[in-house]
């Protein structure tokens, strides 16, 4: 999610973070940022016969953003014909394709997308489908009792973990509807705030959606970037073949960006089974 006048509206709302999440060591005499206090979870293993899954979807200024803006645009920088070689300039905005939204996207010093700690962006990866609701509502949402049910149906959620909502809207890409409903306005599945309330008691990592926001399309306030990303854990949009992994067991590996300052930008995700 990436609207400016979104953003301009809630950032002076938002309080500093970083504080809460850098402590100081005195044995060690070094600053360290520990925004969650977890044990290093559990991941898969990639043994022989396993499988490498792409969850990053090619992009080009086609690729749906959240203003209408293209998202990337490329020229030639030079020409293999003339130089023996190829190169072009990109001009990218951060929140476009497949991306992350680092803690600093939704809160006035959080942390950066070059601050994210690498053992964060190795996680085990919970897969939660609402397809079935999103056919009926396309503005469905991810509640805390669909965490509930998944619990009871696979198990407890790994502290550290990443949780992705499922909502086959991956599958809309390329046709309006990935973006709007037929009368023009926003709608697409996220996740609500009572689910990543309860997310962040169980000590999750990051969330993601295969849908171009976190919160859904209809939403007024943006309550889940507000709250989410400001406690110092991070997100990832448009997410792609999340249907080609199991509800648990994978191991999400996070390609994100690391220029200094970012709010966010595009990531290669893979997820290792």
């Amino acid at each position: 999610m990436c609207h400016a006048c979104v953003i301009d509206s809630v950032k002076h709302s938002m309080l500093s973070r970083r504080s809460f999440f850098t402590a100081a060591s005195a044995s060690a005499g070094a600053a360290v940022v520990a925004p969650l206090a977890m044990a290093r979870p559990a991941l898969a293993e990639v043994t022989h016969g396993g499988r490498v899954v792409d969850l990053t979807h090619a992009y080009d200024s086609a690729f749906p953003t959240f203003d209408g803006v293209p998202g990337i645009t490329q020229e030639e920088a030079a020409n293999f014909d003339k130089s023996g070689y190829q190169l072009y300039k990109l001009t990218i905005f951060e929140h476009t394709g497949t991306h992350i939204d680092a803690p600093l996207h939704f809160s006035r010093d959080g942390l950066s997308v070059d601050e994210l700690e690498p053992s964060r962006l190795v996680c085990p990866l919970c897969i939660v489908d609402i397809t079935a609701k999103a056919k009926d509502d396309p503005n469905a949402t991810l509640e805390a009792e669909d965490i509930e049910r998944f619990v009871s149906a696979h198990g407890e959620i790994p502290a550290g973990a990443c949780v992705a909502l499922r909502s086959g809207w991956a599958a809309k890409l390329g046709t309006p509807a990935f973006r709007n409903d037929a009368a023009g306005n926003f709608a697409f599945p996220g996740f609500a705030k009572s689910a990543t309330d309860l997310l962040a008691e169980r000590d999750v990592s990051a969330i993601g959606v295969d849908t171009l926001s976190l919160d859904p399309g209809n939403s007024a306030d943006f309550a889940v970037h507000s709250s989410w990303l400001p406690s110092g854990r991070y997100g990832i949009e448009g997410l792609a073949n999340l249907e080609a992994l199991p509800a648990t067991g994978a191991t999400i590996v996070v390609g994100a960006p690391k220029h200094r300052g970012g709010t966010g930008g595009p990531a290669r995700v893979l997820a290792l089974v």
